[in-house]
């Protein structure tokens, strides 16, 4: 077949979320389509700090910050942070209106002190529940940090938890111009988990950035993602696949469902489209 470029999300895809190693079945699939002429690029909502990890598996590239940083063979394709005025409105605005924030630098993350106290009070939720473990396990493995160590490092992206959508109007209003929010769900209790990505970027734009700087037609890209914020990856890849744990919203867009991470997703359908 054609030489495709291939799109990984992690979380949810490559990974059991908020894991740094991919099943022993997903690094075979990777590197025998490697073998196959074929170059797999990561793309992901995390920074480059807490993607590094997953480097030592032999990726061509990476897209983090959700398409915010973009690099290939250890060139610097695309680097686009928040300003400082952005910056400064992002934040205050969020810790106005008693929104919990997560922001995403080049190389750290840092969260709100409190934050996984408010989930732990709301660990009756389902969602909560898992969405506590599975901030738990991220602070250990993908090093977040807390606010009070923010030393001014340019941000590329937030996620917040708000307590109901009242509390998102005044920074919607605000930052609409300048930012997109994807709202991840809104639970039982009210509770609502999303992120802002810059208007500038989001994983499409990175598929085209990567495909321009390499001279791939689009038509050549294949995506694998799980959840909201791969929306625009996988409706401008020539085929997007979402995998069968993801957001029921994803698949009613994706070209294919394939198996789950937990399954062995990635390796099924690398060998099914012929990648391996």
């Amino acid at each position: 077949m054609e030489k495709r470029l291939i799109f990984l999300d992690i979380d949810g895809t490559l990974t059991e979320p908020g894991k740094n190693v991919p099943p022993p079945s997903a690094v075979e699939a990777v590197r025998r389509a490697q073998a196959c002429g074929h170059k797999v690029v990561l793309c992901s909502g995390r920074n480059y700090g807490m993607l590094s990890p997953l480097l030592q598996f032999g990726f061509d590239g990476l897209a983090g910050c959700s398409g915010g940083y973009i690099e290939y063979g250890g060139q610097v394709v695309y680097d686009h942070p928040m300003t400082p005025r952005q910056q400064k409105q992002v934040l205050a605005v969020f810790q106005e209106n008693g929104v919990y924030r997560t922001i995403g630098g080049r190389n750290h993350s840092y969260t709100d002190e409190g934050f996984k106290e408010f989930l732990a009070e709301n660990a009756h939720s389902t969602a909560n529940s898992e969405l506590l473990r599975w901030r738990e396990q991220i602070e250990r493995e993908l090093d977040i940090r807390p606010m009070s160590e923010y030393d001014g490092e340019p941000i590329y992206g937030l996620a917040f938890m708000s307590r109901g959508m009242d509390r998102l109007k005044r920074p919607m209003e605000m930052l609409k111009d300048a930012f997109n929010f994807c709202i991840q769900e809104t639970d039982a209790c009210g509770i609502v988990n999303g992120e802002i990505i810059s208007r500038a970027f989001n994983k499409g734009t990175a598929v085209i950035r990567l495909c321009e700087y390499l001279d791939i037609p689009v038509a050549d890209t294949i995506a694998f993602g799980d959840s909201m914020n791969d929306l625009e990856m996988l409706q401008t890849a020539g085929l997007g696949i979402c995998m069968a744990n993801g957001s029921q919203a994803l698949k009613k867009i994706a070209r294919h469902i394939c198996p789950s991470v937990k399954e062995d997703g990635l390796y099924k359908a690398f060998e099914k489209l012929g990648l391996i």
